[in-house]
Order: C-alpha cells, then structure tokens, then sequence
C-alpha cells in the first residue's frame, strides 16, 4: 500500500527546504549583495540586500591594492598539491588499516582520534622549529607539508570507513577468477572508493584553501602570500575595515571553492555502483 502525502505536508516540507537553503545561502548573499555596494550604502543604518546603486569599484579597488591573482595561484597550487598528495598518501595506508586487523590497526586508529584534540596552539612552536631546521620556512613547499600532515589523520579515518564499507566477498570473488591483487584493486575498490577518495580530496582542498593560522605563521614574504593572508591586509593597523573592497576579494575567493565542488560532485553522486559491475 503507498502511503501518499497529504498536500500540506507537501507545502510545507518544501517550504522548511527552502527556508533551510535561503539560511545557508544568506552569507553568501549578503557577501555579494555588500561587494557591489557604494560607501554611502555601507554605512547605512538600515542595509538593504539588493543595493540600491550597484558599482564595481570595489572589485577594481580590491585588485589594484592587493595582489589578488598571485595570491590566489599559490592558494590554488597549495590547495591542488594538499588535496592530490593526501589522497595518494592516506590511500594505500587507509585499505592497509581496514583490510587486516591488528593491534597495530587499533593503537593507530586510536592515536588518531587523540591527535585531533590537541588543540592548534599546541604544536605551532615545535612546528616552527622543525620547519626552521629543515629549511622549509617562507616557502610553499614546507607550507604543503604542514597541509599534508594536517589533513592526513582526519583523511585517514574517513577512508578506512570506506574501504571497511566495501564487501571483501566482491575481493574474495575475483581472486577466485584469477584476478590479481593489482587488478582487483584497479577494478574493483578503486571504482567503489571513488566517493570517498572525492570526499577527502574536498576535504583537503577546501582546508588548505581556507587555512590562516598556519600560513600566517610559516610564510614572511608577501609574493607567497595565500588568499586568507591577502585578505586580511584589508582591515588597517587600528582596526578599520574597509568592508567593500574585502567582501569583493572575499566573494572573488569563494568561487574556486565552488568551481572545484561543482566539477567532482558527479563523481561524488555516480562512483558508489561503477566497481561493482567490472569483470
């Protein structure tokens, strides 16, 4: 018997969707709304989402005063390098840990529950010395490390549970018809792991893409500057923000985030089956 719904049951959950939407969109849209306002609109008492005169200056200001396309490059090679390294690393260990048990399996699953409670502060000033000592400070190479080990525990954890999720039996049964340990990988558990190796490269790349704290403390010279650096130029020695151009430079560096989730979410939606079907 299907249960049909009722027409105001219908109304509303589209209506509570909607609403759920227009909440995570708003800052988004108010960024936007606040990039294309005049300084007679900023400080406004009463601010009006759609401005009142639109103008572009903000984003001509935003580009004139701060080096915005070299920064986002090494944002954008920081970001690539993190997502593609960590994948590659966190890959090979992550069916390792889920595929054979051992004490060693659990104290490391473990470490790496307690290794993200430590908190930031915690390990900077070793982190400094050890990139010290490497010669890796002020340099985009030291700053990916810093990304890859930071992100790699979190990535680790995630793809374990993805692999764990797929059945061996599908393993199990293509070894039983001569398929080696090389193909059953490339042709079964890759293509099922697929969602998961997008998650965490989502994951990576949007952490190394929106990190601060690390790149603030690792970089000194203003050509090696990410985006979240080069934004925060914008509020003055006393505080003062200058709200236009920095909503302009803040809005034009959310776009990659989104541009790169829009490319990989049908490899998120369609990789779950793809595996299951390969001789």
């Amino acid at each position: 018997m299907i249960h049909r719904r009722s027409p105001a049951a219908t109304v509303f959950q589209y209506t509570a969707l909607f609403a759920l939407m227009f909440f995570l969109a708003f800052p988004l849209l108010w960024m936007l709304s606040t990039s294309f306002k005049g300084p007679r609109e900023l400080v406004a008492l009463i601010p009006s989402l759609i401005p009142v005169n639109p103008t572009i200056d903000n984003y001509f200001t935003a580009f004139r005063e701060q080096d915005l396309v070299r920064s986002a490059t090494n944002s954008l090679q920081l970001s690539l390098g993190s997502a593609i390294l960590t994948v590659l690393v966190a890959l090979p260990a992550a069916y390792g840990l889920a595929r054979h048990a051992s004490v060693l399996r659990r104290f490391t699953m473990s470490w790496i529950l307690v290794s993200q409670i430590f908190p930031l502060i915690l390990i900077i000033i070793p982190l400094f010395l050890i990139l010290k000592t490497l010669h890796l400070l002020d340099s985009l190479s030291g700053l990916l490390v810093v990304y890859l080990v930071w992100s790699l525990p979190f990535t680790l954890w995630m793809l374990q549970s993805y692999v764990k999720a797929i059945p061996i039996e599908l393993e199990e049964a293509a070894s039983i018809d001569g398929a080696g340990r090389l193909r059953i990988l490339r042709s079964i558990v890759l293509p099922l792991l697929a969602p998961g190796l997008v998650v965490a490269a989502l994951f990576a790349f949007i952490s190394a893409w929106n990190e601060f704290f690390f790149a603030l403390v690792v970089l000194q010279s203003a050509e090696l500057y990410t985006l979240p650096l080069t934004l925060a130029r914008f509020i003055g020695s006393e505080g003062v923000v200058r709200l236009g151009p920095l909503a302009a430079a803040s809005f034009i560096a959310t776009l990659p985030s989104l541009v790169f989730f829009s490319f990989i979410q049908r490899h998120l939606r369609s990789g779950l089956l793809t595996g299951g079907v390969k001789g």
